[in-house]
């Protein structure tokens, strides 16, 4: 992927359709975009420093938060959270030169031609998993996200995967894995935890994170997760002391993956921001949603 400009207009935040034509548990997501940017800075971050990253000189990015599952809400969870509900994951290549091995959302930097963020998006999870995207119903366009490091600005698409078809890994130089994640057992209370990385006794990183079907899931795809999962209703009650040495993690993942902190630095807790991979793709973090 080449480096290229931020499209000549910013892209519409919130819903796309009209309201009829979501399913009732993401009505509350789609309905309500800011909730998500509200339950990131709720968990205490650095208000001041958010506001200064937002900044338009950066490279614009995103990426398809797509999910999968019966169309009517289930009443007896929470937010109406659908038994067979999934959301399209994929585990990056091990041979990448950043962040290689960690898991993300399909996804990826503008290119000119496409209808940002929307077309990106697609264009991207096509490329990466082989999706059919007539299957795809688009429903809302989350706030956009800085990521300094890197210098992305990720705008989250959100979708429904009317037909689930079938998706794999297209190119292995650059995504190992392609996998349907149930959205319940991501979230069951035994699979959550916080991952951090001490350095010389001063914390480097904590964030959200989980482990679901061998895949670690952190940094800013566990960030986003937990955030549209509170701004959904869909928590269920979990351990928030349970934290965890990100290496530790990592090891037990199985995978070859790198954390991406070349330069570890303390952060207060609750600090928000996150960082992209250089080759275009957008994936977990160094300083990632907390």
């Amino acid at each position: 992927m080449t480096r290229t400009d931020h499209p000549a207009r910013e892209p519409h935040v919130g819903q796309l359709v009209d309201t009829e034509q979501v399913p009732p548990w993401l009505r509350r997501l789609t309905g309500n975009v800011s909730a998500v940017t509200d339950s990131v800075l709720g968990r205490g971050g650095d208000r001041a420093r958010w506001a200064s990253m937002l900044r338009r000189d950066r490279r614009a990015a995103s990426v398809l938060i797509l999910f999968s599952g019966s169309w009517e809400a289930d009443p007896d969870y929470p937010g109406g959270l659908p038994a067979d509900a999934e959301v399209l994951l994929t585990e990056r290549a091990p041979t990448l030169r950043q962040h290689s091995g960690q898991v993300a959302f399909p996804g990826g930097s503008f290119d000119p031609g496409d209808d940002y963020p929307v077309g990106t998006a697609l264009r991207e999870a096509t490329e990466e998993t082989g999706l059919d995207q007539s299957s795809v119903d688009i429903l809302a366009n989350l706030p956009s996200f800085p990521v300094p490091v890197s210098n992305f600005e990720v705008t989250p698409v959100v979708a429904h995967w009317r037909e689930p078809g079938r998706v794999g890994v297209v190119d292995a130089g650059e995504t190992s894995r392609v996998v349907r994640v149930n959205v319940r057992e991501m979230l069951a209370p035994q699979n959550r935890f916080q991952v951090q990385r001490s350095v010389l006794g001063a914390r480097a990183y904590r964030g959200p994170a989980f482990f679901v079907d061998g895949l670690l899931v952190w940094g800013f795809t566990g960030g986003l997760i937990a955030a549209i999962s509170d701004a959904s209703g869909w928590d269920v009650a979990w351990d928030h002391d349970d934290v965890r040495p990100l290496e530790e993690m990592i090891k037990r993942a199985g995978s070859p993956q790198h954390s991406g902190f070349p330069t570890p630095r303390p952060v207060a807790d609750g600090d928000t921001g996150d960082e992209a991979s250089g080759d275009g793709n957008v994936g977990p973090s160094e300083d990632a949603l907390r």
